[in-house]
């Protein structure tokens, strides 16, 4: 990657683009302030004052991975057609917030392993805007599984965890698991597989 200018003013911004590439590249490790502050071209004082340590620059790198993470999901909400009877329209946007989870995990798997680095925004985080969060995505999903009943509102408790911890498991044995060497078919009907357990799950609250 060569070094490239900047313009006047935007010195925070070009940092933090840098570092967004150096993630997609190589993960969270990948970024360092001083690979960052040469690429831009400044002097490390100058990168300082916009970032006083890798750590900081680190969290904003994750803060904007996960929030492309979560515009993923968002988007993929949004493609779900609005017609049909409601509950399975609230199923099919619970459905397609798990697939763009796992298909963005491995599209950006830099990016992916860097949203969740330690220290990485949680999901409760107010550093990454609530309509682009993950997890706020997918517990608007839940919301709604709700409120046109089916989900019972006593099995709610857990529900939101349980479902993100299915889709990040299933996406982290993609990556960095022994599913690793699944071919893309293999892992696209592992996902399916997934995704209709948890659904069959949901259903079989309604009459609880």
């Amino acid at each position: 990657m060569a070094a490239t200018s900047y313009h006047h003013g935007n010195l925070r911004q070009t940092l933090l683009d840098h570092g967004v590439a150096l993630a997609r590249a190589g993960g969270p490790d990948a970024v360092v302030l001083r690979d960052v502050q040469r690429l831009a071209g400044v002097s490390n004082s100058a990168a300082y004052r916009h970032y006083a340590d890798r750590r900081a620059l680190l969290g904003a790198v994750q803060i904007h991975a996960m929030t492309q993470l979560g515009e993923a999901m968002r988007d993929a909400v949004a493609a779900v057609p609005n017609r049909g009877p409601r509950d399975r329209r609230a199923l099919a946007r619970l459905s397609a917030t798990g697939r763009a989870y796992v298909d963005f995990a491995l599209a950006e798997p830099g990016l992916f392993r860097t949203a969740f680095a330690k220290d990485g925004p949680d999901r409760a985080d107010e550093s990454v805007e609530p309509s682009r969060h993950p997890f706020r995505i997918l517990s608007g999903c839940v919301d709604d599984l709700v409120e046109v009943g089916v989900l019972a509102a006593d099995r709610r408790p857990g529900f939101d965890e349980a479902a993100w911890a299915a889709v990040h498991g299933a996406a982290t044995l993609f990556l960095d698991g022994p599913l690793n060497h699944a071919t893309a078919e293999e892992r696209r009907l592992i996902t399916e597989r997934l995704l209709a357990v948890v659904e069959d799950g949901v259903r079989s609250t309604r009459s609880r």
